[in-house]
């Protein structure tokens, strides 16, 4: 019997492109999101080695994107700190697709509709790996922490409350 040729998602053939070792790993949601702690929970993964994926909003309408452990909660305050602006809004979710061309629980730095500026969290600096959003809901992707700075252009933050 043929094994069954895996889906591979934008975020996957950006890595490969790139030339990045990630592992994807897929989970069944059902095609619904509950929550992060759901996706980690599915996986049998700690909630700090899985990160979510948040997008703010500045005033003038540009947009930031903030890496952070799932059972964390972002501080608005260090992450404007973070991006050089006054203040930041968490961006309303039925914007998320119109924004970042993902949907909800499907959202990933990479290969956004446009190329925005990514920060991740510092806790991932202390990582082997980090699992992300494969850019579906029900793949989450792991990889070295260091690669994803390269592939999302990002860079590690203090912006956890």
């Amino acid at each position: 019997m043929a094994k069954k040729k895996e889906e591979k998602t934008n975020a996957m053939r950006i890595l490969d492109r790139l030339g990045i070792v990630y592992e994807p790993k897929s989970y069944d949601c059902g095609g619904e999101f509950i929550d992060g702690l759901h996706t980690a929970d599915s996986l049998g993964l700690p909630y700090d080695e899985v990160y979510k994926t948040l997008v703010t909003q500045g005033a003038g309408n540009e947009y930031y994107v903030f890496l952070l452990p799932m059972d964390r909660e972002l501080d608005l305050k260090k992450a404007a700190k973070a991006a050089g602006v006054k203040s930041l809004e968490m961006l309303p979710v039925k914007e998320i697709q119109k924004v970042t061309g993902y949907i909800r629980g499907g959202c990933t730095p990479l290969g956004m509709k446009k190329q925005y500026p990514v920060f991740i969290s510092t806790t991932a600096k202390e990582k082997k790996a980090i699992h992300i959003s494969a850019g579906k809901r029900g793949v989450q992707l792991a990889l070295a922490p260091e690669d994803l700075i390269k592939a999302a252009e990002a860079e590690y933050a203090e912006i956890i409350k």
